[in-house]
């Protein structure tokens, strides 16, 4: 899944659904709007410094929602929406909401930063709607007190003789640190399903009968919940990168392993074993920056790696990366070797008001609150080392445990069922060699929505399908925006060199 290293990487080089057949001609019908609209448009918070310029034409809104939908008259917290307002009268279908993933990212600036890539037939039918999901950004942003905020700091990579018992360690304390936070007591709430819920009462408020929804990476996941509660009130459904929704969580992350074997195939001949021998050096000795504390180890390496692979146009910095790396382990590091490491880990602040560690809090939160995990340490153990023979590049991580199997409370509900019961209106994007998630995880989703969707595989690397390279899936997504029309069940596109 996408994550703030991925974001991060991309912004510092310049930025990681309706029933069968063609639709009728654009324009908002009576039923289309037929919800009374309660939002109050206005200016949008203060971004984060660093953050790509917003779109001047943006404006933003806070939405009210129930904490516990169990309790839908007790506590409220906010949800932070903005709006592009680019469809054109005569021709306006409706709104495109948007997700860009994460677990947990921030999507308030998506659609200033999506609008370019999309046609004038698209913008003229839809205003792009974005969002911060609950818990994140600037809807009612929930914080553990973590001292080290990044996200992938957490990603257990055993140590170099395979033992987890510091992955162990590491997921009770956080776990603990969770718990105690003053976030702790609600964090249960705080899950895929009622994040859904949320965005059919951004629905509501926005006015519309239907949405149309895009989302990316963990988007995937929570569009395809979406389509499952509120499948009467789903229009044109993107989902891109996909998520298994049979897999959540800790089968979802076990494809990694065969994600990163796929992607590292679109990297020179012999990567891999520069790569192996790289990060066991680091693993046993990590790498210590002159004139600082901070020591280059094997996972920062890896988390590096996984990041760089998310976008084509990254590419070009991986071995730029591990020969850096190899450097400053030989003692020779060069000053263009330093630029290279700052480029790819330079900290990227939080926006006013966000606490640092809140994509890792409500990642956390939502992984580990939308279905059960495992708590046998032994079990754990076996399946990483079990993992690291099977996909050496990711060396066990996969597999490993996570501060879910010592999480405080227990899921508040099941995963939603995502069944084939609901109009034909998704499409579903992913590329072959993606390995953030895994093409199988999009062939899941696809068994998983059946007859509702329509299927386009990419053979092309990354995580990101539109706008990377396939004309044939561009065109594809452009369609069905346009027209609504879904061909056959599965489309294969190979026009990425």
């Amino acid at each position: 899944m996408a994550t703030t290293t991925g974001r991060r990487i991309t912004a510092a080089l310049a930025l990681a659904t309706l029933s069968c057949g063609a639709m009728a001609a654009f324009g908002t019908t009576a039923s289309q709007a037929a919800e009374t609209k309660t939002v109050a448009w206005g200016a949008c918070p203060t971004q984060a410094e660093g953050e790509p310029a917003r779109d001047g034409r943006q404006q933003c809104a806070t939405v009210k929602v129930p904490l516990n939908y169990d309790d839908a008259d007790g506590t409220k917290i906010d949800v932070s929406i903005s709006r592009i307002s680019t469809a054109k009268p005569g021709k306006r279908r409706g709104v495109l909401v948007l997700n860009p993933g994460g677990p947990a990212l921030a999507g308030l600036d998506l659609p200033g930063q999506i609008a370019p890539t999309l046609p004038t037939s698209v913008l003229e039918s839809y205003d792009l709607v974005g969002f911060d999901p609950r818990g994140v950004g600037h809807s009612t942003p929930q914080s553990c007190g973590l001292a080290d905020p990044n996200l992938t700091s957490m990603f257990p990579y055993p140590a170099a003789d395979g033992s987890i018992t510091k992955n162990v360690e590491l997921a009770r304390s956080v776990a603990a640190k969770c718990a105690s936070s003053a976030s702790g007591k609600n964090l249960k709430y705080f899950t895929t399903a009622n994040t859904a819920r949320d965005l059919d009462q951004v629905r509501k408020a926005l006015g519309e009968k239907k949405i149309s929804y895009w989302g990316q990476s963990y988007g995937t996941y929570l569009g395809a919940v979406y389509a499952s509660l509120f499948a009467g009130h789903t229009d044109r459904v993107i989902l891109e990168g996909n998520v298994d929704p049979t897999k959540v969580w800790a089968e979802q992350y076990s494809l990694w392993g065969k994600g990163m074997q796929d992607r590292f195939a679109d990297l020179a001949p012999g990567a891999a074993k520069t790569y192996l021998a790289l990060v066991d050096r680091l693993d046993r000795k990590p790498a210590k920056v002159p004139g600082t504390q901070i020591a280059v180890t094997g996972a920062i390496v890896r988390s590096l790696t996984y990041g760089l692979l998310l976008h084509n146009e990254t590419l070009p910095l991986v071995p730029q990366v591990w020969v850096a790396a190899q450097h400053l382990a030989d003692g020779a590091l060069t000053a263009a070797d330093a630029k290279v490491l700052q480029q790819v880990s330079a900290p990227q602040p939080a926006a006013p008001g966000v606490p640092a560690d809140n994509q890792a809090t409500m990642a956390l939160a939502l992984t580990c609150g939308d279905a059960e995990w495992s708590d046998d340490v032994d079990e754990y153990a076996a399946k990483t080392a079990a993992d690291r023979k099977a996909f050496p590049l990711t060396g066990g991580m996969p597999a490993n445990v996570w501060p879910c199997a010592f999480w405080k409370d227990s899921p508040i509900e099941d995963p939603i069922e995502v069944t084939d019961d609901g109009p034909r209106n998704v499409l579903i994007l992913q590329n072959r060699r993606d390995n953030a998630t895994p093409w199988e995880g999009g062939l899941g989703l696809k068994k998983a929505l059946g007859q509702r969707a329509q299927f386009v595989g990419v053979d092309n690397g990354g995580h990101y399908v539109y706008n990377a390279g396939s004309k044939c899936a561009d065109r594809a997504t452009v369609d069905f925006l346009t027209t609504g029309r879904l061909s056959s069940d599965r489309v294969d596109c190979t026009d990425v060199p």
